[in-house]
């Protein structure tokens, strides 16, 4: 690891600045469907949002997942998917599981 990581207040800032870099990314590429990030990548937007909510848990604040899940998306989950999600193909949900299933630790 480089030097820059062995200050902790530094990784963390920097970790937080690529957080929220890759949130609004996400916010801006509404035509990536959380299907396709699952069947890629094993996480999607829900994912970030439940991440933040377990940290903040595990931190001692209380916030709600569903605030979480807003935090990343930039509305509520039901007013994105209104807006941005299609319809899941067989395709992109049989990617999605052999994804997730190499999720397990």
């Amino acid at each position: 690891m480089t030097a820059i990581f062995d200050d902790e207040p530094t990784r963390d800032r920097l970790q937080a600045a690529a957080f929220r870099r890759l949130v609004a990314h996400l916010r801006h590429r509404t035509d990536v469907q959380n299907v396709d990030l699952m069947g890629i990548g094993g996480f999607c937007r829900n994912c970030l949002g439940d991440w933040l909510h377990e940290a903040a848990t595990e931190q001692g604040h209380e916030l709600e997942k569903a605030a979480a899940r807003e935090a990343v998306y930039g509305m509520s989950q039901a007013e994105w998917k209104a807006h941005h999600q299609g319809e899941a193909t067989p395709d992109q949900l049989s990617r999605m599981a052999e994804s997730v299933a190499k999720n397990a630790h």
